[in-house]
């Protein structure tokens, strides 16, 4: 066996990172709740140098670490929270009223401490012994990268797009592909733990939405990966996993990328809900500027209204439903079916889509003034646009897979 395969890593977490170990264990849905409603003035406070910053400002990683926001889906055996999944909809919606892009790094950062969930024992806590507090960040190109098999692990190669939070990140999940030849078809889907010190942050990130999410590129080359530092992707869906040893409780018998839109969605939805607050407000009180008539007074404005809140409202049931299902087969103890776990894509795309048609008509009734770069309309304008770009949200990809499964036509079985 390489003798790479036994060593550790010798990493220290990032300066932004708390030093001391605090528990979040025992912290109920509720209380997070409350503890993100105490930092929405200073996130908002921060959006416009979040965008600027084209990455998680290290204040805000700060106020995050400490309120346990990125631990919530953390086991509780070593100090998260391990709350319901559908806690990734409710806190990245209040996030995302104020910030998408904070809102997007948490939905994302916090996911990835769930998945070291489903890794080797021995995997977790090389990190977690470590600091509680590790970020790791992702990138699900799969075709991005490649690998082989070698003594003890794995050589990946690869450069991958859009791995979102990576500047606030001590470690990268990337996902490779495995062949049996060059030009063959893929045989497995993998992820590779890697620390920050073996591959390149290519700064790429200049987007016209989701500006301070830092979704920059990485790349590496050649590098070991050992055989507790790589999981294949089909692990992650609710059937027992190397890490169920650890950790067999309902959040970690989920079908995790099944579920995986959710860690978004919420998104979404918070780029709808703060575009209903905020152009409602701002129309109670406005007068057309061509006609000085009342636009509240308008008929068509009041559909319009009426028709964005019951698209969000829709979505916001939608999401909470998949993830209540989803929950209640898990502490069941009963693995998911196959046809379940295409509604919950299914629905992902559908309830998301509500959403941004429910910003376009908003953005429709703010008129002229929700162009202005001084106010909040136009980022989450741009914002849900740039969120609905993601491959879990893709009408196309993610409705064809339900629509095959309906109407009985056979393919490549999804990653599910």
């Amino acid at each position: 066996m390489n003798d790479a395969s036994t060593a550790r890593l010798d990493w220290t977490p990032s300066a932004v990172v708390p030093r001391e170990r605090v528990s979040f264990a025992g912290v109920t849905y509720e209380e997070m709740l409350e503890r993100t409603r105490a930092l929405m003035p200073r996130i908002a406070a921060r959006a416009e140098a979040c965008e600027r910053l084209r990455r998680l400002p290290d204040e805000t990683e700060r106020d995050l670490h400490a309120a346990g926001l990125f631990r919530f889906a953390q086991p509780a055996r070593v100090g998260g929270a391990e709350l319901d999944v559908g806690f990734f909809v409710d806190v990245c919606a209040l996030l995302a009223r104020v910030c998408p892009s904070t809102a997007w790094n948490v939905g994302n950062l916090a996911s990835h401490h769930w998945m070291l969930g489903y890794f080797p024992p021995e995997t977790q806590d090389e990190l977690w012994d470590r600091s509680l507090d590790v970020l790791i960040a992702t990138s699900l190109a799969f075709a991005g990268g490649r690998g082989r098999k070698v003594d003890g692990g794995w050589e990946v190669t690869g450069r991958w797009p859009l791995s979102s939070g990576v500047d606030n990140c001590d470690w990268n999940l990337l996902g490779f592909m495995v062949r049996e030849r060059e030009d063959g078809p893929p045989i497995d889907q993998r992820f590779a733990l890697v620390h920050r010190s073996e591959y390149e942050i290519i700064d790429t990130w200049h987007a016209v939405g989701l500006c301070g999410t830092g979704s920059k590129d990485v790349a590496c080359k050649a590098i070991f990966v050992p055989e507790r530092r790589s999981l294949s992707a089909w692990a992650f869906n609710g059937k027992p996993h190397p890490g169920s040893t650890a950790n067999d409780t309902p959040l970690f018998r989920l079908p995790l990328l099944a579920l995986g839109p959710y860690v978004l969605s919420g998104v979404m939805l918070g780029c709808a809900q703060g575009a209903y607050d905020l152009v409602v407000g701002t129309t109670r009180k406005r007068n057309a500027t061509n006609t000085g008539v009342p636009v509240n007074a308008n008929p068509t404005v009041q559909i319009k209204v009426a028709e964005a809140s019951a698209r969000i409202d829709n979505a916001e049931v939608i999401m909470k439903r998949a993830c209540e299902h989803a929950m209640a087969v898990a502490r069941a103890g009963r693995e998911p079916e196959h046809a379940d776990k295409l509604r919950y894509r299914r629905d992902a795309f559908f309830a998301t889509r509500m959403c941004l048609e429910a910003v376009d008509t908003l953005m429709g009734v703010a008129g002229s003034g929700g162009l202005y770069t001084t106010g909040p309309m136009q980022r989450l304008f741009r914002d849900a646009h740039a969120a609905n770009a993601h491959v879990m949200f893709s009408p196309e990809l993610q409705g064809a897979i339900f629509g095959q499964h309906e109407l009985g036509f056979t393919g490549p079985p999804p990653l599910l």
